[in-house]
């Protein structure tokens, strides 16, 4: 217990950018709730959540901003990363326009955020690739199953390629056998690298990944750059505290902010 209470506790303030509708919501509610909501309503402004992360030598209280991604807020982000140790740049891998949105972000952060934040950049949805790769039901390992699959195999062939000189194929005009990725890891990793990001790829459904980046820039941001956690009853914080200790803030669109329990 006394070493615990030793360990040197941080705040940290970090914001979440993106295009609209590429799950930045999903990916803290994954974080600070270990949730997820198929039906998440778009962020109006911002929202405000705190989590914290315990690593081996300190304890990092991340103040997540979650900024709304529709364009008419776009005006608003500087109020959310200013000041900002951190951010997390999120795209949809399922969409290859919101990684070059991404890469907007990332250059607006360079240009006008403090200049030694820590950026990840982060492809979420990974698991609509993962399904869409699930491997078939195994084949049968019997010498008549494997002679018939082979039998099997080879109408397949000729069909397939009796498809593709069809300019109306059933598989070209249903889509089904398309692989979803538009933005392939490698483009992604190759990028992130270039400009000196942090870089995974995870998934707000299944949880894949989400501690683990966050872990990392916890990991990642320097001391010196987050500021030590106030006192209690602090007033700043006492200003912002209202009913059973839940931090709120308002956003002027009736939106109130939410608040994720500790790991």
């Amino acid at each position: 217990m006394a070493d615990e209470a030793n360990v040197k506790a941080v705040q940290v303030k970090l914001v979440l950018l993106g295009e609209a509708a590429v799950g930045k919501s999903s990916l803290v509610l994954r974080f600070c709730s270990n949730d997820f909501n198929e039906n998440t309503s778009p962020t109006i402004g911002a929202a405000f959540l705190t989590q914290k992360c315990r690593l081996e030598n300190r304890v990092v209280k991340f103040e997540i901003w979650d900024t709304a991604g529709q364009e008419r807020f776009h005006s608003l982000a500087p109020m959310y990363y200013r000041n900002a140790a951190a951010a997390v740049v999120v795209y949809d891998i399922t969409k290859a326009a919101s990684l070059e949105k991404a890469k907007a972000w990332v250059k607006e952060l360079q240009r006008q955020a403090n200049p030694n934040i820590v950026i990840c950049l982060v492809g979420n949805k990974s698991d609509l690739v993962s399904e869409a790769k699930a491997p078939a039901a195994a084949a049968v390992t019997t010498e008549e199953g494997d002679e018939a699959q082979a039998g099997e195999n080879a109408e397949e062939t000729e069909e397939s390629e009796a498809e593709a000189t069809s300019p109306t194929s059933p598989t070209s005009a249903s889509g089904e056998d398309e692989d979803p990725r538009q933005v392939s890891r490698e483009e992604a990793e190759a990028y992130a690298k270039e400009a000196n990001l942090l870089f995974f790829e995870a998934s707000a459904k299944t949880g894949a990944n989400v501690a683990e980046l966050f872990t990392e820039i916890a990991k990642t941001i320097p001391i010196e750059s987050a500021a030590p956690k106030p006192a209690a009853g602090a007033g700043a914080a006492g200003a912002r505290r209202q009913g059973g200790g839940q931090d709120q803030v308002n956003l002027g669109e009736g939106q109130q902010a939410k608040r994720g329990g500790c790991c």
